[in-house]
């Protein structure tokens, strides 16, 4: 398989300007030309210019566990090959196996297989290159992956899964047990052997919800143009609305949440704000607002269907909700919208 990084490199980007750092010059730090990396006609990324981009990330925002957030953040929409797992997959065990050959536009330190039995099944995260097995990089990039494999199963299903067991050959140190273990839903376990995540066996023949999906991929998309092209819009509140678009697959995310993934606490997230005056749940109601309006608009969804996705547990209470924010009820939106 061709490796093709720019879907990825985008996507890296998109969250570097959520995290204060100017595309632009990461870019230019890895010897990456941004122009042609916007207008998608870069032929050829070096894997030493990935391994730039990767340390100077790092660096400028002072987040030694970026990839861990990354893969916190990231969506299978935002590089570009949802069409090819939902076109090809019926349940969450097809959409994986896809899902693992495709690993090569991401990195090609890391393999993924699966295994799987009556009770569980089980994804490795297999080093190609033992070489750079003790670098940094490969750390970040395993990072990544693992915590992209479990936050993607939610999105395909929408429905928020613990892994059984999580196994490290890396050393977790005593400071950072407890955003592994936020992120990842289960303390990581160490391992002489191996990188895996077991699952219950119950997932593996659940439906994807296919439809969901191809409106994700749209919504990430546009995301991930306005982040890369309006970097100047600095604000924080800017930041926080677009991390609440982009996380939208499972509803909106909690403040310490969000807080964890900009490194901060959730009190200093809201300090922050207030100084743009502008609180948290404002911020979060603009969001819901936005990400309604576009559900809806779509015209593939009931009202219950979008309640659910945004997170509310009683259809009457999206429906005050929205007719609080347009004067309308979503089913008389919806009428006249289409």
């Amino acid at each position: 398989m061709k490796t093709d990084y720019q879907p990825f490199i985008s996507a890296l980007l998109a969250y570097a300007v959520q995290r204060d750092v100017h595309p632009e010059k990461l870019c230019r730090l890895a010897g990456i030309a941004f122009d042609k990396l916007k207008a998608g006609n870069l032929k050829s990324i070096q894997q030493t210019q990935m391994d730039h981009l990767w340390l100077n990330v790092i660096n400028l925002t002072g987040d030694p566990l970026f990839g861990l957030h990354f893969g916190e953040s990231l969506q299978l929409s935002a590089l570009g090959v949802v069409g090819e797992i939902i076109k090809s997959s019926t349940n969450v065990g097809e959409a994986l196996t896809i899902a693992s050959t495709l690993v090569p536009l991401i990195t090609p330190m890391i393999g993924i297989s699966i295994t799987h039995n009556n009770d569980a099944f089980i994804v490795h995260f297999d080093c190609l290159d033992k070489q750079q097995e003790k670098q940094a990089i490969y750390k970040q990039t395993l990072d990544l992956l693992m915590v992209f494999v479990i936050h993607e199963l939610d999105g395909l299903i929408l429905e928020k899964i613990r892994p059984m067991k999580i196994k490290y050959k890396n050393n977790i140190s005593d400071i950072n047990v407890k955003e592994y273990t936020r992120i990842m839903r289960n303390q990581p376990q160490r391992s002489k052997l191996e990188n895996s995540i077991t699952f219950p066996a119950l997932y593996w023949n659940e439906p994807i919800l296919s439809s969901n999906y191809e409106l994700q991929k749209i919504l990430v998309k546009q995301h991930q143009e306005l982040l890369i092209q309006s970097s100047s819009k600095n604000t924080f509140q800017a930041k926080i609305f677009n991390y609440l678009l982009a996380n939208s697959y499972l509803g909106l995310v909690s403040i310490e949440q969000i807080a964890a993934n900009f490194n901060v606490s959730a009190r200093t997230l809201q300090r922050r704000l207030k100084l743009e005056g502008v609180s948290f749940q404002q911020v979060a109601d603009e969001a819901r607002k936005t990400l309604s309006i576009q559900y809806l608009s779509a015209g593939e969804y009931s009202v219950k269907q979008v309640s659910h996705m945004l997170g509310y547990n009683e259809i009457s209470a999206f429906t005050r909700t929205f007719k609080r924010w347009t004067g309308m009820a979503p089913s008389g939106f919806r009428k006249q919208d289409g």
